[in-house]
């Protein structure tokens, strides 16, 4: 059975969210549709809804992120679920028995983030069928909900996807951020998605992802409608990649100069954490470009909807 069919059940409805490969339009936009409909829970007076009320979501983390960790969290309290966290050392048992060990708990889903590629599916393959997994990042793999943040963000600034210019700008190559949102823009319809990067920061695949490339910055940002800078990773800046941190931060940091080449309501996006002046300056982060912030607020958004639809109370009847 191939990896879209793994994550969804017999009525073709959301099971798992592992990844954004071989999901159609349709369903991408009905999450992010599920997903706008949460988007006022923060400024409620009450911000919990009843949608989980009952079930226990674990947050299995292999590998620490105390961003993404606390976003889940949030999101499954929002829906009234109980909350376990575990990080775990991947090296102290198998991925089999530690899986074995918490549905012995009757756990309802698992939210996985794991340093190896795969990690999440391997989980679902082999989970009682009562248990839904969600992907929280595997390796250089993929990480679908930060993806599909990024998405509701762009639309809910720029609308619909057709005839929408997206840059990604800076480490393509060991992204599994990037290579998620690549697959959400073309299967959403964008007209155009340029990777910017050094020719040692793209992965060997890229001409074949439906992409353009590019090695200059603002040639790459030039008259496109949103930028996703991409975090910089300290260990790559040490290595053979990179001349050095200044040298990127001189051809690839955003600045407010650079950012002229874009068009003039252009967004300004970033997973964090920022690597200020190096990936971007500061007055373009906390500038009137930058969505940085929102993107925040709609990762909650987006991980109710997954979760609830994995859940099967895909409706987000709100009060």
């Amino acid at each position: 059975m191939g990896i879209p069919n793994l994550q969804l059940n017999a009525e073709g409805r959301l099971k798992h969210f592992l990844t954004i490969d071989g999901f159609s339009r349709e369903l991408l936009t009905e999450i992010l549709d599920v997903a706008e409909s949460f988007t006022g829970a923060s400024k409620d007076t009450v911000k919990k809804v009843p949608l989980l009320r009952g079930k226990v979501i674990c947050n299995l983390f292999f590998e620490t992120s105390p961003r993404t960790r606390t976003s889940f969290e949030v999101a499954a309290k929002r829906l009234s679920a109980d909350v376990l966290n575990l990080e775990i050392d991947s090296s102290a048992a198998t991925l089999l028995d530690t899986l074995r060990n918490l549905e012995a708990m009757h756990l309802d889903m698992f939210v996985v983030r794991h340093q190896d590629s795969g990690a999440a599916h391997f989980i679902a393959r082999h989970a009682a069928p009562r248990v839904s997994v969600i992907n929280a990042g595997d390796g250089r793999h993929s990480h679908p909900t930060q993806a599909m943040l990024d998405m509701l963000t762009i639309r809910h600034h720029k609308g619909d996807f057709t005839g929408l210019r997206i840059a990604i700008v800076g480490d393509i190559l060991h992204s599994r951020v990037a290579r998620s949102q690549i697959l959400a823009l073309n299967s959403l319809g964008t007209s155009e998605v340029r990777l910017i990067a050094p020719r040692t920061l793209l992965p060997a695949d890229a001409r074949t992802l439906g992409v353009h490339l590019f090695h200059d910055l603002e040639q790459g940002i030039r008259d496109v409608d949103a930028i996703i800078i991409l975090p910089l990773r300290k260990e790559w800046m040490r290595g053979t990649l990179l001349p050095s941190e200044q040298e990127y931060s001189r051809l690839y940091g955003l600045t407010e100069e650079k950012l002229k080449a874009a068009k003039e309501d252009a967004i300004v996006m970033h997973p964090g954490p920022i690597n200020r002046g190096v990936e971007l300056d500061s007055q373009v982060a906390d500038g009137p470009s930058s969505v940085i912030l929102q993107q925040v607020s709609f990762g909650i958004a987006i991980r109710m909807a997954v979760m609830s639809m994995a859940m099967g109370s895909k409706g987000a009847a709100r009060r």
